[in-house]
């Protein structure tokens, strides 16, 4: 373990789902959520961390709750997709208004606002400190935020993917339900998978363990915890291939 001062990691992408940017709003974007990430991702990039950034859509649009509902799902996954630029849009704005430069990169072709995904471009972006954000998922239906999130990780040759939630780790039971349930502080996949944590969908994970790519999962809600968990590996949970 390193001090605070000094990162563990050099290079890591950060999993965001879209209702962490809702705040205690019913949906939409918090103004002083997004304007808090985007503070502490200026922390980590100015502590010579290089940042990647998915994030999810659930705050605007689901596409598979409309699929439920009758729309065809793969209609609803592409609409589910360009919700997701709206919120890499609304970051980049953010990170940008407290200093480093950004880069949004879609897998899905907005060339009016954004660039395209290209792994190489992406990389070089990254060495040149800018924060990259991710946006429209894999570019595909049928896959979530969170296979997103590994894929880019795997891609981009990322430390570790860190994934951003509402508790402190990964519990055995819900820690909002049953006030003793115990937090794992490491795990292995196959101990995800066999118990059913729920920690990403099975898709993210098996991706993830077949790659050797490291997860850590900690509360985005308790301010400070982003950065403090770049330099203390004793935050949250680490999830690792074995």
């Amino acid at each position: 373990m390193m001090s605070e001062s000094k990162p563990v990691y050099k290079r890591v992408l950060l999993k965001l789902s879209g209702e962490a940017l809702q705040g205690s709003q019913e949906s939409g974007i918090d103004p002083d959520i997004i304007g808090r990430v985007a503070a502490e991702i200026k922390q980590i990039v100015d502590l010579g961390v290089e940042v990647g950034v998915v994030i999810g859509a659930g705050n605007i649009f689901r596409g598979a709750g409309l699929a439920e509902a009758g729309m065809d799902r793969v209609t609803g996954d592409h609409m589910g997709m360009l919700a997701t630029v709206m919120n890499c849009l609304a970051l980049q704005d953010a990170i940008e208004r407290v200093g480093p430069s950004c880069r949004v990169m879609s897998a899905l072709s907005i060339h009016q606002v954004c660039e395209d995904y290209v792994r190489r471009r992406a990389i070089r972006h990254l060495e040149k400190g800018r924060v990259v954000i991710f946006g429209a998922g894999t570019g595909n239906p049928f896959f979530t935020t969170d296979s997103a999130g590994a894929l880019r990780a795997i891609e981009i040759e990322a430390d570790v993917l860190m994934k951003a939630t509402k508790v402190d780790g990964v519990y055995d039971s819900d820690p909002m339900k049953n006030p003793d349930a115990k937090r794992y502080e490491t795990l292995s996949y196959d101990e995800v998978l066999v118990k059913n944590l729920g920690v990403m969908d099975a898709t993210a994970i098996v991706l993830c363990k077949e790659q050797n790519m490291p997860l850590r999962i900690f509360n985005l809600n308790e301010a400070g915890d982003l950065v403090r968990t770049i330099s203390d590996q004793s935050i949250g949970t680490t999830v690792t291939p074995s």
